[in-house]
């Protein structure tokens, strides 16, 4: 693609000198070979990313000047925060504090599709917990995290570097260990041993979680408080523990791309560093971590997943 002696195309011409042509997948085998990950080349004292996981729009702004993030968030954006235990009212025996409850919901819902939830019953200690557990499975030796690592996801326990490692267009800069924890979990002895208690204890503490938001959210589209559950709405669970190295060059890459998910709504708990967006009203607009909160995001417009 040749230039027209505008900047734009300068740059694009710049751009592809630099990036060059390649064997894009011969080098993603040779990675995945390693069964090592992104945290494999941190651990091998990498100073440049490779090939890769070079975000090509990222490496243009960077070439033009333009900024490589995206608007900050206005100060009267905030993402709706939901005290689910109504100012320590039990919303279950409560009619006014629970219709309370739903009326925020649906505004959430409607208005955003993200929100977050404060008092919502698993204890601050079960959250740190199980981001220890998670940080702990990673940075557990190679030798041991190679036992998981596969691309066959009918499995119920599976590690590995981005889902879409072979399909995407570029590389995204995380590890993943992902669980099937319902309708038919694993054995616990499957589970890695790092993590094996409280992955069964978050399981339990986040279903009963989502079994109570699905009652409040089929309340708030206005039907029988079980509509969603007994549409086989909760039967499905898949925890995915997240792992985003440290990088040597983060400005060319991304820990993970903007998607939409496919699940009903995903459960997302947040370490303190952050770094979470969503699309509001064509801005992208920050989660800033709560400490024991959990963000939701609901597909109808209403990262654990159901």
């Amino acid at each position: 693609m040749g230039t027209t002696g505008t900047p734009n195309g300068q740059v694009q011409a710049e751009a592809e000198a630099e990036f060059g042509s390649y064997d894009r997948k011969t080098d993603l085998k040779a990675l995945d070979d390693t069964k090592a990950g992104v945290k494999g080349l941190v651990d091998a004292g990498v100073t440049k990313i490779p090939r890769i996981f070079v975000d090509h729009q990222l490496k243009l702004n960077q070439i033009s000047g333009c900024p490589t993030t995206t608007t900050t968030t206005p100060p009267k954006l905030r993402v709706p925060t939901i005290d689910l235990e109504g100012g320590g009212v039990n919303i279950s025996t409560t009619t006014t504090v629970r219709n309370n409850i739903v009326e925020q919901l649906r505004d959430a819902c409607q208005e955003w599709g993200f929100f977050q939830v404060v008092n919502h019953g698993i204890p601050v200690s079960v959250l740190d917990t199980t981001l220890d557990g998670i940080r702990g499975f990673h940075e557990q030796d190679t030798e041991v995290k190679k036992k998981f690592y596969s691309r066959d996801y009918t499995k119920k326990v599976l590690y590995n570097t981005n889902l879409d490692f072979y399909t995407a267009a570029t590389t995204t800069w995380r590890d993943s260990l992902t669980l099937a924890m319902a309708p038919h979990p694993p054995n616990p002895q499957e589970l890695p041993a790092v993590c094996r208690d409280i992955m069964v204890e978050y399981t339990e503490e986040v279903t009963k979680l989502a079994l109570t938001l699905f009652e409040l959210i089929s309340e708030a589209l206005g039907l029988d408080p079980n509509h969603l559950k007994d549409m086989g709405c909760a039967e499905v669970l898949y925890i995915l523990g997240h792992y985003y190295p440290p990088c040597p060059e983060p400005e060319l890459t991304l820990g993970i791309r903007g998607h939409v998910d496919s699940s009903f709504f995903t459960v997302i708990l947040q370490d303190h560093i952050g770094g979470l967006q969503f699309v509001h009203k064509n801005q992208w607009v920050d989660v800033t971590p709560i400490n024991g909160g959990l963000v939701v995001h609901s597909s109808s417009q209403i990262s654990v997943s159901f």
